[in-house]
């Protein structure tokens, strides 16, 4: 007599692929959150940098394999291929022996091993992109997966071939930025106090801890005291930092990373940050307008392409780093307290373009379900 496994019990796997940084883990993490509470087994594919984010992932299996990129000397190169070769042989072995019913990379070192590693196995495999140009190893990707999920409409360098495959989704954010939907823009009086949030990415930026304390030196001490600041800084600059504002007299709240980045966004009224993909969604997410310096040296120049986005919606103000001067700062500063109007109207230009329904379409895609759209409706929002 032989006897049947009942497959019905059986929880489907989705398998995860993400480096290991803030920009290709937010958005795993978020859509792991979303799958996890449909009962579906998570796994997570990465490298050792994930270890600093390792809290964040509550329920998810992790796995680690090697990874690298093919840049440096012919060596470095030679290496790197080895590794990614490595990668892939590691990749396939996890893959084989989860049978997911799908596998979605969402970019960084490890993601390009699996990925290929799904194709080869013939598995059903998504790509992510966070940004609004489609990055050089998902190019590359784009011929051998099932489906492409955009954060953005009009992602660009999308190979003609790989068209057909593009299905935008938004950038899904994590709950915590998510149940910020909920929270209306701060109340914003004539002569009032503006909380600024300054974030620099995961390591901060050297630029905002340059330019920002003498943009608030340049302020008339009136209007310096209305300024309320939360300021991330790397730990190089924190003393500098630190040491302007004491002489100021200005009590700004300076850290080198913060770990409630929801409450903050709550009551900021303006963000001045990079304009990365996932700080971008989560902007949009909260509507909270802000002042975007892209760095300068991103690949394809994509966070010049993710401000244009947001300015053109009317959400922000794109600031280029060359132009990012205090003196440009302080100005735009005076006009937000003379006239805080122009922050009320960003924000709701901003909220308008967010998709916080994101995390929940790419669940869908990925478990191939139609998806039913939650009571508040992107299109909805425009109307109102």
């Amino acid at each position: 007599m032989s006897l049947k496994t009942d497959t019905s019990q059986v929880k489907k796997t989705v398998v995860l692929a993400a480096g290991g940084t803030g920009g290709h883990l937010f958005p795993a993490q978020a859509l792991a959150e979303e799958l996890l509470s449909r009962g579906i087994r998570v796994v997570l594919v990465t490298d050792r940098r994930f270890e600093a984010y390792v809290q964040s992932f509550a329920g998810v299996e992790v796995r680690m394999i090697r990874s690298a990129t093919l840049s440096g000397s012919p060596v470095q190169k030679l290496k790197g291929a080895l590794n990614i070769l490595v990668g892939v042989l590691q990749s396939r072995r996890i893959i084989a022996s989860l049978k997911p019913v799908a596998v979605v990379g969402f970019g960084g070192y490890p993601s390009f091993p699996t990925m290929a590693a799904a194709a080869w196995l013939r598995r059903y495999s998504i790509i992510h992109e966070q940004n609004s140009v489609l990055g050089r190893a998902n190019r590359v990707l784009a011929g051998w997966v099932s489906k492409i999920a955009t954060s953005f409409h009009g992602t660009s360098h999308v190979p003609e071939e790989a068209q057909k495959k593009l299905v935008f989704t938004g950038n899904p954010v994590r709950a915590g930025i998510r149940a910020l939907r909920a929270a209306p823009y701060p109340a914003l009086a004539e002569g009032g106090n503006i909380n600024i949030l300054v974030m620099g990415g995961s390591q901060g930026a050297t630029v905002f801890s340059r330019v920002v304390p003498e943009a608030i030196r340049m302020l008339p001490p009136a209007h310096r005291a209305r300024i309320i600041l939360s300021q991330q800084c790397r730990e190089a600059d924190l003393p500098e930092v630190r040491a302007q504002y004491a002489e100021l007299g200005f009590p700004a709240e300076l850290a080198t990373f913060f770990t409630d980045v929801p409450r903050r966004l709550e009551a900021a009224h303006l963000v001045i940050t990079r304009s990365g993909a996932s700080t971008v969604t989560e902007l949009l997410t909260a509507g909270r307008p802000a002042i975007l310096v892209p760095y300068p040296r991103a690949m394809d120049d994509h966070q010049t392409y993710n401000a244009n986005t947001v300015e053109d919606a009317g959400g922000g103000w794109l600031m280029p780093e060359e132009g990012f001067t205090a003196e440009a700062l302080s100005g735009k500063l005076e006009q937000f307290l003379a006239l805080p109007s122009a922050l009320q109207e960003a924000a709701a230009e901003a909220r308008a373009i967010g998709h916080p329904e994101a995390a929940a379409l790419l669940a869908a895609l990925v478990l191939q379900e139609t998806y039913s759209a939650p009571a508040e409706a992107h299109h909805k929002e425009h109307a109102a």
